[in-house]
């Protein structure tokens, strides 16, 4: 049996801004050089720009080029809340943007951050989804299926149905073990082909824990699947966005923390390397 694959901690970077629409990340995609970002906030605002790093890789600035207020398909921009409770961000091989949304369940795409939504087919109503509990991890493969899940499965004992969405109709790809209190949060398809999906534990005052798992999803059932991290509670923030890339010595694990919009917490950037 092959040894178990090791992830080495490489590095966190707290990101500021004084915009009043800046916080709340939780999606976010790095280009495959690790030298670009788009980052989802769950107030329908979209950043975007490039990223500094040291000569050994490490995250030292966050350079906004843009930020665009996403907008529905009549091109209002989209209120916080019920219709604006954006949530999973994934960029297709064409820079098509994608967005799934909580609330109103959907899956919206943009050609560009400033144009008029373009909605996709409503994914079916699942057990467990409601308000702030719907669709939060997003990803999509190379040939463009998107896959989400929701946040939760409406009993600690039933697996996650998985969902993809291929040539314009939804279906039921296959269901994923749910270990009780660990909620899926963010997903990415890694350049291995594995699904790589971040998961969170909540736990009161003591704040958050973070897990990761990969897979291979196929039609039969999650495959290969092992889990890569579990963090201890405050170990790092709310994180709730993850993005996966080779950074030319292993793959690259970058994931960004939802701080609520409170004082007390942080935007923070946290970044680990797959090693096999």
């Amino acid at each position: 049996m092959a040894p178990a694959a090791e992830l080495e901690y490489v590095g966190t970077y707290v990101w500021r801004s004084g915009e009043d629409s800046f916080g709340g990340f939780s999606g976010l995609e790095i280009s495959t050089d690790g030298s670009g970002f788009h980052a989802l906030s769950d107030r329908a605002w979209l950043y975007w720009g490039s990223i500094e790093r040291d000569s050994q890789g490490l995250i030292r600035g966050m350079n906004i080029a843009g930020r665009a207020h996403l907008r529905d398909s009549k091109g209002m921009p989209l209120k916080p809340g019920y219709l604006g409770d954006s949530e999973g961000l994934a960029i297709g091989d064409d820079g098509r943007i994608h967005v799934s949304f909580e609330g109103l369940d959907r899956v919206a795409v943009y050609d560009d951050p400033d144009a008029p939504a373009r909605v996709l087919p409503r994914p079916p109503e699942l057990p467990g989804m409601r308000v702030n509990a719907g669709l939060e991890a997003l990803a999509i493969r190379d040939d463009g299926t998107l896959i989400t899940l929701p946040e939760r499965s409406g009993r600690e004992s039933r697996p996650f149905p998985i969902l993809q969405l291929r040539d314009g109709e939804w279906t039921r790809l296959t269901r994923l073990r749910r270990d009780p209190r660990w909620l899926p949060v963010g997903a990415d398809f890694g350049p291995d082909g594995y699904l790589y999906l971040l998961e969170r534990d909540f736990h009161g005052l003591l704040g958050f824990s973070t897990r990761i798992r990969r897979m291979r999803l196929t039609e039969d059932g999650p495959r290969d699947e092992e889990i890569l991290l579990t963090t201890k509670p405050l170990q790092y923030d709310n994180l709730e966005g993850l993005s996966v890339w080779d950074d030319g010595q292993g793959i690259r694990l970058t994931m960004i923390s939802d701080d609520n919009f409170l004082i007390v917490q942080r935007t923070e950037l946290v970044e680990y390397r797959l090693r096999p």
